[in-house]
């Protein structure tokens, strides 16, 4: 029976993505002269405004040497608010910064190499994709970084852009789960004024929409919806208010996997709710590429200032070569889920993070992203022979 999937993206202009980046900026900027920094920075933007909060613990050199403030500044010119017609730019905006240091209960958990709190993280892969995410996601994700890349590199194009946009992308499914067309594509661009609806609607088709989906998914039937309220000029921070972590699906797999609730975003590696959801997802994808299920599910939990996770659920929704149960207790066993083993493995000590923060945490080839790579593939083909 045919079944419809949608999942979305936003861009990096989207008011959430700018606190998203501002809060990643800032947890690089302290990495980068003290790795073992302790980070939970918040952002919060709006009309003209932007608020910077959280508690950080670093040494004094990396104290008197990040400006926060000075990050915001430079995060909001490079995605383009530099114009005061937006009522949200990079030279005029306040900035409010309140930092404070980590609560020392739950330091004394993570000194010891345990959890920085409790929870549960998913990770999640499956054979759609060469990237091995679901495709409505992957698509979406592309269809807005095109955006980007138009305004940013070919402007010439759609020299009318604004920084603010939005995509959604519904595909359609066969009784196999088998992705056969493209049924719905949503894009909402921000656009300067007097630019009329029908122009923008026929250079994203042409520019963005056959740039980006496959040509053996896209049809006539295919439903576009391009601005579909008549016009979007009021966008950014201007036009909503903008919060770190409030995107947790566009950055994980858009709705097709669960999500333990935990944003990522401003966090350094000892929270697990970055760090662990990293290395769930480097094992479900390992478990896919060694052809071990052509899906896979993991969930791992922690106690807080607890190392050994609490549990470790496996899912293949029934494509596993072996039981669900019995490929947990081999992750287990062999792969160490501690926070410490997770930092270690993954090399997570680094300030790669404001590039993790558009487009998707997960689904990409950078050096960066560590936990894309298949490099326990040979251990698990080994361990289930």
């Amino acid at each position: 029976m045919l079944h419809l999937f949608t999942s979305e993206s936003v861009s990096e202009g989207h008011p959430d993505k700018v606190c998203d980046q501002i809060s990643d900026a800032i947890l690089d900027a302290y990495l980068e002269i003290d790795k073992n920094a302790r980070v939970a920075c918040e952002t919060f933007a709006t009309t003209g405004l932007v608020m910077i909060g959280g508690e950080i613990t670093t040494t004094v050199e990396a104290k008197a040497k990040v400006e926060p403030s000075k990050i915001a500044r430079q995060v909001i010119t490079d995605i383009g608010y530099t114009k005061s017609e937006y009522k949200f730019d990079a030279g005029s905006c306040g900035i409010i910064s309140t930092i404070d240091t980590q609560s020392p209960d739950i330091a004394m958990g993570v000194d010891s190499g345990g959890a920085g709190d409790q929870g549960m993280m998913f990770g999640y892969a499956c054979n759609e994709t060469k990237e091995l995410m679901p495709l409505p996601i992957i698509l979406a994700h592309h269809l807005v970084q095109r955006l980007t890349y138009i305004r940013k590199k070919e402007l010439k194009k759609m020299p009318y852009l604004r920084p603010d946009a939005k995509s959604q992308v519904t595909v359609e499914y066969d009784e196999n789960n088998k992705a056969i067309r493209v049924h719905t594509i949503v894009i909402a661009a921000q656009h300067d004024p007097n630019v009329k609806k029908e122009k923008i609607k026929s250079d994203v088709i042409e520019h963005v929409i056959k740039k980006v989906i496959p040509a053996n998914l896209f049809d006539k039937k295919t439903i576009i919806h391009v601005n579909p309220t008549g016009k979007f000029v009021t966008g950014g921070p201007y036009g909503d208010t903008g919060l770190t972590g409030r995107k947790i699906i566009v950055d994980t797999y858009g709705g097709k996997a669960p999500h333990g609730g935990g944003a990522f975003s401003g966090k350094d590696p000892s929270k697990v709710d970055r760090s662990a959801a990293y290395a769930a997802r480097h094992i479900a994808k390992n478990v896919v590429a060694a052809k071990l299920a052509s899906e896979c599910l993991i969930q791992l939990s922690y106690a807080i200032g607890v190392a050994e996770p609490v549990s470790i659920m496996v899912d293949t929704h029934g494509t596993g070569v072996m039981s669900d149960s019995k490929l947990a207790e081999i992750i287990k066993k062999e792969i160490d889920c501690t926070p410490r083993g997770i930092i270690k493995r993954l090399d997570l000590r680094r300030p790669i993070y404001r590039k993790t923060s558009n487009y998707g945490h997960f689904g990409r080839n950078e050096k960066e992203f560590t936990w894309e790579k298949l490099d326990i593939v040979p251990l698990l083909k080994k361990l289930v022979k």
